[in-house]
């Protein structure tokens, strides 16, 4: 299942055109989300983490996909994943075991992107 991916599909064209008409709010936004993600006293697979585990409590699609994607292009591994969902399960309860295991697809489908050799195995191991 391309979860992630077909997330990110379906919202590029509405997207595109929100940000040809708000071109300042997007940009403004691009900069608070570089400055929230830069490296700092947490390095930024950490931050993608905390990302993902909101996006999870937020119940959002959108964030899910960028966040898996980038916790995945940062060189987070399935389990790391996997834990920082339970974490979000834990603070969210009910809501988060049905957007939890959407995260963890997600994540496993962009971390394969990764490590091209483990295509097969939904774990990414």
């Amino acid at each position: 299942m391309d979860y992630g991916k077909a997330v990110q599909q379906e919202l590029r064209g509405p997207a595109r055109a929100l940000r040809q008409a708000i071109p300042q709010v997007y940009a403004g936004y691009g900069q608070l989300h570089e400055a929230a993600l830069a490296p700092g006293a947490l390095d930024a697979k950490t931050k993608e983490l905390i990302a993902l585990a909101i996006a999870v409590s937020k119940q959002c699609d959108g964030c899910i996909a960028a966040h898996a994607r980038g916790a995945a292009e940062h060189g987070s591994t399935p389990q790391e994943a996997a834990e920082a969902i339970g974490v979000a399960i834990l603070m969210n309860g009910g809501p988060a075991t049905v957007y939890g295991p959407r995260a963890f697809a997600a994540f496993n489908e962009f971390h394969t992107d990764q490590d091209p050799g483990h295509e097969n195995d939904p774990a990414g191991r």
